[in-house]
């Protein structure tokens, strides 16, 4: 069996760790020769770096090579696979996408509405580089890339890399739906097949099919959900963290409101501006509880084995922490905190290497996909992956009511990266005007001048 080079660009992330403990639990069926950590912070990325230095030692004696740099060169050489995972300006710079519209009673959150198109706008120009870098040196290496907000750079690199199908970008988020509502048809998510149709984070379910039997289980998780009993039986254990589950128990007035189908979580933003608003508090937002959490979690817990030079024997022992029970990778990607976000990239990974044909939820361009709306839409939508790339499954049409949404959303994905390639303040006014979160003239406009001001160097000339 071929063993595969990889290399996680943004080595620093707080994800890294889980990728590197993955890898170690996944190293029969998905064995990797070398891995390198990349990252432009080289004092960010140095305890994660030093922490893979023990955990490969303890629990992949076998990985050739492991390095940790921020030289684009040594990253990115003859890589199979390159896990991208970029946040461009860092958690500070989230801070100010979610707080700046908040001052004006809009939704202020990472990848929706006015706070997703100042981390577009970053995130194109920072990935437009990142991919000239990792083609230089690797032009046939497979870019997974799950860096947010993936629609609109999706909607980028469709742009700026026509013919390239070896860039395939992904998110967890609908992955994570399954991952918590599959057991209220008592399946899990690898017992089903998904038909799915949106853009990223703005999207609907419209059937889970059973992979033995063909039967459409999504009835009976509509069904528990319009009962109002489904938080009960579930009981949210697969997040300890209260804004998720404030987000999951806010689908079920989402599908009581719309039950025909289930929607992506995300789209609670959209359909909800105003409660979201309420919800929110402006002084602490999302960024600041990941920085106050999951960041310094992150961190602490790899210091701590750096500290100690080792995992096993101590209470950071994968066999203890997993043992006989831990039979799939779903299961072992409890890591750091971690649900699906490692696991489905390590699923993707096997399939185009093994040519596996498993179906995934993946962005691509609309070519027929959905015949009545815009050709060229980049859609998220399932697809069978194999060696051959991503290949969308023919999904029809759409309603009118969710067909008039995803228009206006993709106008709003559209014009901001046109905005940001071209340095125009005409077209970043125009995707502010016609997002729903935003909407009034006068407020994109007062919500764009603070963050041209609040990002200097990271956001082009607009004129």
């Amino acid at each position: 069996m071929k063993k595969f080079n990889v290399v996680f660009v943004g080595g620093g992330s707080t994800y890294t760790p889980d990728m590197m403990e993955l890898m170690c639990l996944v190293k029969e069926t998905f064995p990797v020769k070398k891995i390198v950590l990349y990252d432009n912070d080289e004092e960010r990325q140095e305890p994660i770096g030093q922490y893979g230095e023990v955990l490969f030692r303890e629990y992949y004696p076998e990985l050739e090579e492991y390095v940790y740099t921020t030289d684009k060169a040594t990253a990115f050489k003859d890589m199979d696979f390159a896990f991208v995972q970029i946040r461009a300006g860092g958690l500070p710079m989230r801070e100010q996408d979610e707080k700046i519209p908040l001052k004006y009673g809009v939704i202020g959150q990472e990848t929706c509405g006015p706070g997703g198109f100042a981390y577009g706008i970053r995130s194109v120009l920072a990935m437009k580089d990142l991919i000239e870098d990792i083609r230089r040196y690797s032009p046939d290496t497979w870019i997974l890339n799950y860096s947010n907000p993936a629609a609109i750079v999706a909607e980028a690199c469709k742009l700026l890399f026509p013919d390239d199908h070896r860039i395939i970008n992904i998110c967890d988020v609908a992955i994570d739906i399954m991952d918590v509502f599959c057991p209220l048809a008592d399946k899990k998510r690898q017992d089903v097949e998904p038909r799915y149709f949106g853009l990223n984070h703005f999207g609907w379910f419209t059937a889970l099919y059973d992979k033995e039997t063909g039967e459409d289980v999504l009835p009976t998780i509509l069904q528990e959900l319009l009962s109002g009993n489904a938080s009960d039986k579930l009981g949210f254990t697969a997040k300890n963290d209260d804004y998720w589950n404030f987000t999951f128990n806010h689908l079920e007035k989402m599908v009581k409101d719309y039950p025909y189908s289930l929607p992506n979580t995300y789209m609670q933003y959209y359909l909800y501006p105003q409660e979201m608003v309420e919800h929110s508090d402006p002084n602490y937002t999302r960024a600041n509880y990941v920085m106050d959490n999951r960041e310094k979690n992150v961190f602490a817990y790899c210091r701590e084995i750096v500290k100690l030079g080792k995992m096993k024997g101590t209470k950071h022992d994968l066999d203890l922490r997993y043992g006989e029970n831990a039979d799939n990778e779903t299961e072992k990607a409890s890591v750091a905190n971690n649900d699906a976000h490692a696991t489905y990239i390590i699923e993707l990974a096997e399939s185009l290497a093994y040519n596996k044909h498993d179906i995934f939820l993946l962005m691509v361009k609309n070519d027929g996909v959905i015949p009545n709306v815009e050709e060229g839409m980049m859609l998220e939508v399932a697809c069978r992956v194999g060696s051959y790339g991503a290949q969308p499954l023919a999904y029809g049409p759409i309603g009118t009511f969710e067909k008039g949404l995803l228009e206006s959303q993709y106008a709003y994905e559209k014009l901001t990266v046109e905005a940001t390639l071209e340095g125009s303040y005409q077209k970043c006014l125009q995707a502010l005007a016609v997002n729903r979160t935003v909407v009034d003239t006068d407020l994109a406009k007062t919500i764009l001048d603070e963050y041209i001001e609040a990002n200097g160097q990271y956001f082009p000339t607009f004129s």
